[in-house]
């Protein structure tokens, strides 16, 4: 049997520019619940990847706020409300280059293709839904699948392993320092797309690229076999 090979989605700042909603929900829950005003997006940068504990965590530290274990609950629960409202009055594309590459491996019989997001499954499913991304015909891991989430690989590892394929057979699309961290440690290789953070900090990656519509499925599987 042919090597079968996995591509594996990040979905926030990689499938859409979902960053631009997340800060703007996340900043107008601060004033509104905490009354904390003048958060700016990079406050949430620490964050970025992690998680949406971790994402308000960030910020909090930047102000020199404390949050409760209560605090930080209700706060990613009015977060989460905030987003999908915003995404409901003005729905995101996809970026340049997503939808293509996607297509193109699901028309491969070497291929499988898995979206892989530490966010919840509702946020999630509304990006994709959004972005006309055909997540039912895929694998799909979110951040209520696993127990760890990145830079620990249990989401990556998870995804490999419901494709059935080898991590070192799959390569992770993702934008964030904490996203590569996680593809690395579970044996994947990994393709960085400078859409949330610049090239400089994405040297990790086995990979770096300004948009995936300079990525194709050649790209791929040389990614995969330099390594084996």
């Amino acid at each position: 049997m042919n090597r079968l090979y996995g591509l594996i989605f990040d979905v926030d700042g990689v499938i859409a520019d979902t960053e631009v909603v997340n800060a703007r929900a996340s900043i107008q829950v601060f004033e509104d619940l905490l009354s904390v005003k003048g958060i700016k997006r990079a406050d949430f940068a620490a964050g970025l990847g992690r998680g949406a504990e971790e994402y308000v965590e960030a910020a909090a530290r930047v102000h020199g706020l404390e949050l409760t274990e209560e605090q930080i609950k209700t706060v990613t629960k009015l977060r989460q409300e905030y987003f999908l409202k915003m995404l409901s009055e003005g729905p995101l594309p996809a970026f340049p280059g997503v939808l293509e590459l996607m297509e193109a491996a699901m028309q491969r019989e070497d291929f499988r293709v898995a979206i892989a997001t530490s966010g919840t499954l509702e946020k999630s499913r509304a990006v994709l839904k959004s972005t006309k991304v055909p997540y039912k015909k895929m694998v799909y891991i979110t951040g209520s699948d696993v127990k760890n989430k990145k830079p620990h690989p249990e989401l990556f590892l998870l995804a490999a392993e419901r494709m059935g394929i080898e991590p070192a057979n799959c390569v992770v699309i993702e934008d964030t320092p904490n996203g590569i961290q996680a593809a690395r440690a579970a044996g994947a290789k990994c393709i960085a797309v400078t859409n949330s953070v610049n090239a400089a900090n994405l040297q990790q990656a086995d990979l770096v690229c300004d948009s995936l519509q300079q990525i194709n499925l050649e790209t791929i599987t040389e990614l995969i076999e330099k390594h084996i």
